[in-house]
């Protein structure tokens, strides 16, 4: 009896910690909240575009982000399918058992119950006491006739215990197929809003080659521009590296020193470096509200053959006048002008940042700030949108921004 009572409870331990294992789908579902919601504030960015300006080069990203954010959803959607005719396929294994489980518990019940009715009268239990072959045998009986009571009681139990397990997996099962049935017409609805989107972004592409002329004109003057501010930037860091050099002949007398960067041979820029580095994927924005129109590295516009070019960091669109921030305490290296617009480099051990195209400034050389603060303002483009370049270097060489501030 108690090799069986075993049985059951493991049964009864294995369906509980089947029925606990929520934590995968609902990952999923918070992230697929998290993608429509992301989605749902680019629909709206992009409707305010549209009613503002012609199709260009901001709204083409944003459609094609938008595209991105889809197919996630959509791969999102098919991880919960698969999880849930996984559970579907356990949840009828587990059904299956306990019904074979129910039918032999049931079976051995009824045969005790016949076996009990047989000693139900006072002479068949007298009888099976006192055919007991010595005084020892007859209370070994009496024990066994009690114990074997509680046992048929204990089987009565374990079989209404057994049905409601039961009666719940079945409920269970038929709630996850009701789920499964509305995942799939979701799925439906994001692969019919896939292919909208996809005759949207054939629609910018269109309206992108219409103007043409007028984009790559833009685009032109960008690359004039940056050529300009890659030049600015280059001197700036170079004077920086110059004093570095000259700071660290002076001071250093150990091997060691020659191992680190020349930017890091002061207690504060190394340490300035080092908690930068730490903070890599989670440091803010420059500006609150942001939408990426250029990505760092090299960059061609569909639609417009000879546009092609390298960003040596990102070109984010904001609100015109917009708030520019340092992303991390340091040093102002410089703040130049390039185009008529202003540049500010601050500096984060052997880290720089560079905020440009700033319609004005609020720091100037040489000052330390701290992070979140206040630089300026961001210009305002052809399209009448506020737009920056924010571009992030590791000594001499630029790094992609992406990688090092927090997701949006």
């Amino acid at each position: 009896m108690q090799k069986w009572m075993a049985t059951f409870v493991a049964l009864i331990i294995t369906v509980t910690l089947f029925a606990r294992q929520p934590g995968s789908s609902e990952e999923l579902k918070q992230k697929q909240s998290e993608i429509q919601r992301e989605i749902d504030e680019l629909k709206n960015t992009l409707k305010d575009s549209k009613k503002r300006t012609s199709a260009g080069v901001m709204q083409l990203e944003m459609v094609k982000r938008k595209l991105r954010l889809r197919e996630r959803a959509i791969n999102n959607i098919n991880r919960q399918m698969n999880i849930l005719e996984g559970n579907i396929g356990k949840s009828k294994s587990e059904i299956d058992s306990l019904k074979d489980r129910l039918d032999t518990m049931k079976a051995q019940y009824a045969r005790n119950i016949v076996y009990a009715y047989k000693l139900r009268s006072n002479y068949e239990y007298l009888n099976f006491i006192f055919s007991a072959s010595s005084f020892n045998d007859a209370l070994r009986r009496i024990q066994y006739f009690r114990t074997y009571h509680q046992y048929c009681e204990e089987q009565a139990i374990a079989i209404k215990n057994t049905q409601g397990v039961l009666e719940g997996k079945i409920t269970g099962l038929e709630l996850t197929r009701k789920e499964k049935d509305a995942i799939i017409q979701k799925q439906e609805k994001q692969k019919q809003e896939l292919e909208e989107e996809k005759k949207e972004k054939n629609a910018v592409v269109r309206t992108l080659k219409s103007r043409e002329k007028e984009i790559t004109k833009e685009l032109t003057a960008k690359k004039k521009a940056d050529m300009k501010l890659r030049l600015a930037i280059q001197s700036a860091i170079g004077d920086v590296f110059n004093r570095a050099e000259k700071t660290s002949n002076n001071n250093s007398t150990s091997k060691n020193e020659h191992n680190k960067s020349v930017l890091e041979t002061t207690p504060e820029g190394l340490r300035i470096s080092g908690s930068f580095e730490n903070n890599k994927g989670r440091l803010p924005w420059p500006v609150e509200k942001a939408q990426i129109k250029i990505h760092f590295g090299s960059y061609r516009i569909p639609g417009i053959v000879d546009i092609v070019g390298n960003n040596p960091g990102l070109t984010i669109e904001t609100e015109p006048g917009g708030t520019v921030k340092a992303i991390f305490e340091g040093d102002v290296t410089s703040v130049f002008s390039v185009e008529g617009n202003w540049s500010v480099i601050v500096r984060h051990g052997k880290y720089f940042t560079v905020y440009s195209n700033l319609a004005s400034v609020s720091v100037s050389k040489n000052q330390k700030i701290t992070g979140g603060q206040v630089l300026g303002t961001a210009a305002t483009n052809a399209d009448g949108n506020g737009e920056i370049e924010f571009i992030l270097m590791k000594e001499r060489n630029n790094v992609d921004p992406e990688k090092w501030i927090r997701k949006r």
